[in-house]
């Protein structure tokens, strides 16, 4: 280990405490972004948007959905400015209020039957909100684990934070798992879906309390103290890592349309197009999610062991190899075959891919722009990647007659493009992420120093 990161890094208590708040955290900034994906495809299509064609409504509330992909490139702007400018906790507790508020708000909005157009103008207003939120947000909770933790040990403690999003899936499809069996369709309709929303406000007041006990990230905090933050990171980020910002964006795709496929897709395909009930479809859904909550943490610490490329690549191949299979086992529209499809594509191979990306992109961006890299990074590629994934699985699965042909082409082709751009980066795993030691790498490489 470089003296640079023995004096920076932070002992393994003071690690697991920040890993913990960074994955506390992010579960519940993704239990509010991701409960809107299972409520798109069950309620507001029906509750927010016009009576008519089915296909139409659903369509209509995906849309929605995607909004917030869309808004997230502008969170993670902003955020990652001042992340990379003022430091990385600041962010991390305003982003988290910012969704929270607005998913309490959209527990309390009327409905299209009581104000009309506003409730879908509304709804839309309050999904671009969660967007920016969650938009700075996630950079953050990234860089709070990877720069505390030590160089051998990145991969593991930066998937922490990773286990946020099948967690916070897990929450939101438990929580509409337990309101849908509790409860007639008469009153989930009519009240009971509000209450997984309204829910989140005691989430929010628990993480901001936990966030606000862990200190700064010590590899920020060195760069301050030097007095080498950016001017505008952005344009810097832009200047420096052209290259690894166009190849990150590849490699998020396998990543983002694997998640929206089988975490938010796949429970509006079961309940809606196969016929399954609602709460077997939520059932599956969450079995594997809990695989994914599990294995998350041993696919990063794998990463530390044999690299972030092997892990990640070999987890986007077999996300396009397994593409048609799982399509033809959901498509029997019984329980036992879909809960296998969604265990070994989202529960097993899923983790190969989420469990990398936090450390892996961590290590590509310089300290100086670090925040601002990653979130550049994950949010512009969740537009394409992952908010207009369930919007393109209906139309194509629409357009192929139900059957799945076309659907996993468009899977498979996702792989593709995410192995090519793993293969064309470096590997990053050891690489050393304070600032001392990459001012001296530039000064080795004949580069001008940044003042």
């Amino acid at each position: 280990m470089g003296s640079a990161e023995k004096k920076g890094a932070a002992g393994d208590s003071s690690v697991r405490r920040v890993a913990l708040a960074s994955a506390v955290g992010a579960t519940i900034e993704w239990y509010d972004f991701f409960l809107y994906g299972t409520a798109a495809g069950l309620v507001f299509n029906r509750l927010f948007f016009p009576e008519g064609n089915p296909t139409a409504g659903t369509l209509a509330a995906y849309a929605t959905f995607a909004a917030g992909f869309v808004a997230r490139p502008v969170g993670g702007l902003v955020f990652g400015h001042f992340g990379d400018r003022i430091g990385r906790k600041r962010m991390l507790v305003l982003t988290l209020l910012v969704m929270g508020v607005a998913t309490f708000l959209i527990g309390l909005l009327p409905t299209y039957g009581q104000v009309g157009l506003w409730a879908p103008a509304l709804l839309l207003a309050l999904r671009v909100v969660q967007g920016i939120g969650l938009g700075g947000e996630w950079g953050g909770a990234v860089l709070m684990a990877v720069e505390h933790a030590p160089r051998v040990r990145r991969g593991f403690y930066g998937s922490w934070p990773q286990v946020g999003v099948p967690a916070g899936l897990l929450l939101g499809t438990s929580a509409f798992t337990l309101l849908s069996v509790s409860l007639t369709e008469e009153q989930f309709l009519g009240w009971g879906w509000r209450l997984a929303f309204l829910f989140s406000a005691v989430l929010v007041a628990v993480g901001a309390y936990i966030r606000l006990q862990v200190l700064e990230s010590p590899a920020f905090l060195r760069l301050s103290e030097a007095r080498q933050e950016a001017r505008v990171p952005f344009l810097e980020l832009l200047r420096t890592h052209p290259r690894e910002l166009l190849l990150g964006v590849g490699t998020r795709f396998a990543e983002g349309v694997s998640f929206n496929i089988y975490g938010a897709f796949v429970i509006s395909y079961l309940a809606g197009a196969l016929g399954m009930s609602r709460p077997a479809a939520l059932l599956c859904v969450s079995v594997a999610a809990v695989l994914n909550c599990a294995l998350t943490p041993l696919c990063g610490a794998l990463s530390d062991r044999v690299g972030r490329r092997p892990v990640f690549g070999a987890g986007a191949g077999l996300f396009g190899l397994f593409a048609l299979p799982s399509f033809l086992l959901l498509g029997t529209g019984r329980v036992a075959p879909a809960m296998l499809a969604l265990v070994v594509a989202f529960g097993l191979v899923h983790p190969m891919m989420e469990a990398t990306l936090a450390s892996f992109w961590s290590e590509l961006f310089e300290t100086r722009v670090r925040y601002s890299g990653l979130s550049f990074v994950y949010q512009f590629s969740g537009i394409f990647a992952s908010g207009m994934t369930p919007l393109v699985a209906t139309w194509l699965l629409s357009e192929g007659g139900g059957r799945p042909w076309l659907l996993a082409g468009y899977m498979a082709g996702a792989a593709l493009l995410s192995v090519i751009c793993v293969l064309a980066l470096r590997e990053t795993c050891g690489t050393d992420i304070f600032p001392e030691a990459e001012k001296t790498a530039r000064l080795r490489a004949g580069a001008r120093p940044v003042r």
